[in-house]
């Protein structure tokens, strides 16, 4: 896969999805931002992150400069659509300039490389450009099998798997996802965080229990699901495996 291809293409969709659309319509799958809101998080994190890159970031120390670096957002759709377009382009220049084996800061602490940002920068866009389209009311554009893959390791490695650094986790099922086009599997262990009075759900890659429930659908079908961006999946087996698995979805992402 050509990741900064697929940065630089996703981004793009995302932008053109929008450009023409009420700033104020409101988006389904993120119902807190409006089109315009949409756009404006992409530049920002975008800017972020080549910012990150750009100054070898490697500790928590200097994330509120980088932060405070952001630009100011503008008030026009065309303002912002050409920001969009400036921050894409740096990050990819910045990727680009960069090996994966790279310490760099990240918000995962297991791992602090160019390589996690360089998946997680791939995967958000794409996740937006979705959002992007729903937005607009337009045909959502299939995600291709390998990013789709991706898109699913990343939900099941990283995005499922926080918890904060306290918490005591109880596992409660394994269900598997299974991509009925491509045949591939994946095993996901389920359960609950607890960390004083807070409690959340987590799901992790399961290491050998055996499923007993099971979530089928293509994979583009099945990223979508698992990143909460529609997907048309069918969920079977066990009630308290497939309410566990529902608990994971609604943390959201």
């Amino acid at each position: 896969m050509d990741r900064l291809a697929v940065i630089s293409a996703q981004s793009q969709r995302l932008a053109d999805a929008v450009a023409d659309v009420d700033p104020q319509r409101r988006c389904p799958t993120c119902p807190d931002w409006s089109a315009a809101d949409l756009l404006w998080h992409i530049v920002h994190v975008q800017h972020f992150w080549a910012e990150i890159l750009a100054r070898n970031t490697l500790s928590d120390n200097d994330i509120p400069d980088i932060e405070a670096s952001k630009p100011q957002r503008p008030p026009t759709v065309g303002e912002l659509l050409a920001l969009r377009d400036a921050a894409t382009r740096r990050l990819v220049e910045q990727l680009a300039a960069h090996d994966d084996e790279q310490p760099l800061w990240s918000w995962w602490p297991a791992e602090q490389t160019v390589g996690f940002t360089r998946r997680m920068q791939t995967y958000e866009a794409t996740m937006h450009r979705i959002d992007a389209e729903l937005t607009a009311g337009i045909d959502v554009m299939p995600i291709a099998p390998d990013l789709a893959t991706g898109v699913i390791d990343h939900a099941v490695d990283v995005m499922w798997a926080w918890m904060p650094d306290a918490a005591v986790y109880e596992a409660r099922a394994v269900v598997e996802l299974r991509a009925a086009d491509t045949g591939q599997r994946w095993f996901v262990e389920v359960g609950q965080w607890r960390a004083g009075d807070s409690a959340g759900a987590r799901g992790v890659r399961s290491t050998g229990a055996e499923a007993t429930a099971t979530v089928t659908g293509t994979v583009d079908d099945l990223a979508r699901w698992a990143w909460g961006r529609g997907g048309e999946v069918s969920v079977g087996g066990d009630p308290a495996a497939v309410a566990a698995m529902d608990a994971v979805l609604a943390v959201g992402m």
